[in-house]
C-alpha cells in the first residue's frame, strides 16, 4: 500500500514538473519604473495646422508611444496654446521623451490625462519649437526635458500649453 501512494506521489510531481516546463503563453507584462526619473520612452505627435487666435489656440493631435520595451500605443487628442498664438501653421510633428515623477505602471493607456506647461514656437517657413509638460491621470508623468518640434508656416506663439491625451475608441 506505502509503495503504490510513494508512486502514486511521485506521479504526481513528475506531472507537475511536466506542467511547469511546458511554454506558456503569457501577456507581455507591463513596464514598471520603480524609480522616479527613468526613460520610459518617446511621445511623438502629428499636430493639425491652423490659424493662431492672437490669445490662444487649439489643434487636433495624434500620437504614438513607443516604450522602451517596444511596444506602442496609440493616443489622440489637442493640443492648445494660452499666450501669444500670432500666424498661419501647417501639419507639425512634435516628440517628447517620457519620464515618470513617481514609481509607477507603464501601458494600457496611462499616458491618458491632461498635461501643461510652458511652450514657445517661430516659423518662417520651417519652424521649430520646445514644450516642456508635466501631467497625466495622477500626474505621474513628465515630457521632457523639451519636445522637439518641425513644421511650416508663418507664425510665433509663446505661452502656457495644455495637452489633452485620450486613447482612441
Amino acid at each position: 500500500m506505502i509503495k503504490i501512494i510513494t508512486l502514486g506521489l511521485i506521479a504526481s510531481l513528475a506531472s507537475v514538473g511536466i506542467a511547469y516546463a511546458a511554454p506558456r503563453h503569457h501577456p507581455v507584462k507591463n513596464q514598471v519604473a520603480e524609480q522616479p526619473k527613468e526613460r520610459l520612452g518617446t511621445l511623438s505627435c502629428e499636430v493639425a495646422g491652423g490659424v493662431g487666435l492672437l490669445i490662444g489656440s487649439n489643434r487636433a493631435v495624434t500620437c504614438t508611444f513607443k516604450q522602451r520595451t517596444g511596444k506602442s500605443e496609440r493616443y489622440t487628442g489637442t493640443i492648445g496654446k494660452l499666450g501669444l498664438d500670432v500666424g498661419v501653421t501647417g501639419k507639425r510633428y512634435m516628440s517628447w521623451i517620457v519620464v515618470n515623477t513617481a514609481p509607477t505602471r507603464v501601458g494600457e493607456g496611462v499616458l491618458a490625462g491632461t498635461y501643461v506647461g510652458a511652450s514657445a514656437s517661430a516659423s518662417v517657413g520651417l519652424g521649430l519649437g520646445a514644450n516642456a509638460l508635466v501631467g497625466g491621470n495622477a500626474k505621474n508623468f513628465a515630457l521632457q526635458p523639451l519636445s522637439g518640434e518641425a513644421g511650416t508656416g508663418l507664425n510665433i506663439a509663446a505661452g502656457v500649453s495644455r495637452l489633452k491625451l485620450q486613447r482612441p475608441r
